[in-house]
């Protein structure tokens, strides 16, 4: 079973695309990636840390519908 690790920002919106998710979009103050009608918001740190990433995972599992596991997240590319 693999751990949460820091992911940096490139990494994310692109593991993010094979859920779906479309962009990253100009926003006024952040870019934001959208999915069907929802809109997520995506900070534009160089890198997240972990309870970050984790935040905002949560928010993209309940948009998207479905859990989305550590193991699962590593295996993406």
């Amino acid at each position: 079973m693999s751990r949460w690790s820091p992911c940096k920002r490139r990494v994310f919106i692109r593991r993010l695309r094979h859920f779906g998710f479309v962009g990253p979009l100009a926003g006024t103050r952040h870019q934001f990636m959208t999915f069907e009608q929802h809109r997520l918001t995506i900070p534009s740190n160089v890198e997240y840390s972990v309870p970050q990433l984790r935040m905002m995972l949560k928010e993209d599992e309940g948009i998207v519908g479905r859990e989305i596991t550590a193991d699962e997240w590593e295996r993406l590319k």
